[in-house]
């Protein structure tokens, strides 16, 4: 980089830190407590409440993520285009991130199309029972698999994100490989 991104790189990694903690929150503390509930009608309700009021923190939170990597991207183009290890973490990462976008936007729809049971009585949020319909039921197995997939999947872009902060540290190879007569 030519000079700091202190902005962009903020945007990058505050985003992507509120939109792993919020998924991994979600599905372990929202989800949870709900499931709690002495009323088995309320759970579905609950967890929905609170994934609507965490939906534009969410937003924001992959707003913020994807303007940060399309500036970090920007700001190191010459070093991306010299290294390809970077180069190829960039594009391991966008990958990730449209497949954590993907499975978010998902289970958004799974939650939105859940919460129209929300008087069904169930074990769990993501769990039927003997008052859930198939319907709901069927909802809640793919709820069940992608609360734990979108947390996952930002978690490592956290990881690929550390080894890019390392990956652009100056080393005496790349230095040469980049700088006439360096090295």
């Amino acid at each position: 980089m030519a000079g700091r991104n202190t902005w962009v790189r903020s945007l990058h990694d505050v985003g992507l830190a509120v939109w792993a903690g919020g998924a991994l929150m979600g599905a372990v503390g929202l989800n949870g407590s709900a499931a709690t509930s002495n009323n088995p009608r309320e759970r579905v309700a609950l967890a929905s409440e609170g994934w609507k009021r965490w939906a534009p923190v969410q937003v924001a939170a992959l707003i913020a993520h994807g303007v940060g990597g399309a500036g970090l991207i920007l700001g190191n183009k010459a070093r991306l285009a010299g290294q390809p290890e970077g180069r190829a973490n960039t594009i391991v990462k966008l990958a990730l991130t449209g497949a954590a976008a993907g499975t978010t936007l998902y289970s958004g729809i799974l939650g939105k199309q859940m919460s129209k049971h929300a008087g069904e009585a169930t074990d769990g949020t993501t769990e039927g029972g003997p008052g859930a319909s198939a319907e709901l039921e069927s909802l809640q197995r793919r709820q069940r698999v992608l609360q734990w997939v979108t947390p996952a999947l930002t978690v490592i872009l956290i990881v690929l994100a550390a080894q890019q902060g390392e990956q652009q540290r100056p080393i005496a190879g790349w230095l040469a490989r980049v700088t006439p007569n360096a090295g």
